[in-house]
């Protein structure tokens, strides 16, 4: 293009460029745009869609677990309760090596039923003399193993009670609470796994 053509172009609003010429030196004025490629491609698609499916199916899951009972709540006894009475409790402490305090509950356990116990938790409600709701602590019940040289515990599913058996057990407790009577704490068996 000339310097004359570039000059009439400029003054007919055009933008400076050249336009393209065809083989008879004829502009080309419906020249097809190039095609662009853009977009999400389809495996991203893919991808987010399995993601989507997840979650969802996470929430329904979640949705469908059963709602615990908040800490602080007395629950039922278990069905199988009345034949694992609890007797001969004993309370003491000790300090460990980084000076915490644990304080412990030991007592006998017997199986009165007909069915072998491979699991007992219970729970322990701390009261006050005050007017202060009770600390409750659900912790699962361990039998006591061997006494010496030192008390070591079990899981009950590692010696399941049989039927008439008695065996020792204890419960470990990290703090009590401050304002507890010093009595007795009541213990709860509020469930079992049988066999």
């Amino acid at each position: 293009m000339s310097e004359q053509d570039r000059s009439q172009n400029d003054e007919q609003g055009g933008t400076g460029r050249e336009v393209p010429t065809g083989a008879s030196g004829a502009a080309q004025i419906f020249v097809p745009e190039p095609e662009e490629s853009g977009g999400i491609p389809m495996a991203a698609w893919g991808v987010a869609a399995l993601i989507v499916l997840v979650l969802v199916g996470a929430l329904v899951f979640l949705g469908r677990q059963k709602p615990t009972a908040a800490p602080n709540t007395l629950l039922p006894a278990d069905a199988y309760a009345a034949s694992l009475p609890l007797s001969q409790f004993a309370m003491s402490e000790s300090t460990n090596l980084t000076g915490g305090k644990q304080t412990y509950l030991d007592g006998h356990i017997g199986n009165t039923g007909d069915r072998t116990v491979t699991a007992v938790t219970v729970q322990v409600v701390f009261r006050n003399d005050m007017a202060f709701a009770p600390q409750i602590d659900t912790v699962p019940l361990t039998l006591i193993r061997m006494k010496d040289p030192y008390i070591d515990t079990e899981p009950v599913s590692a010696a399941p009670l049989k039927p008439g058996d008695d065996r020792e057990f204890r419960l470990t407790f990290e703090t009590v609470p401050e304002n507890w009577n010093q009595q007795m704490p009541e213990v709860r068996v509020i469930h079992t796994g049988q066999q």
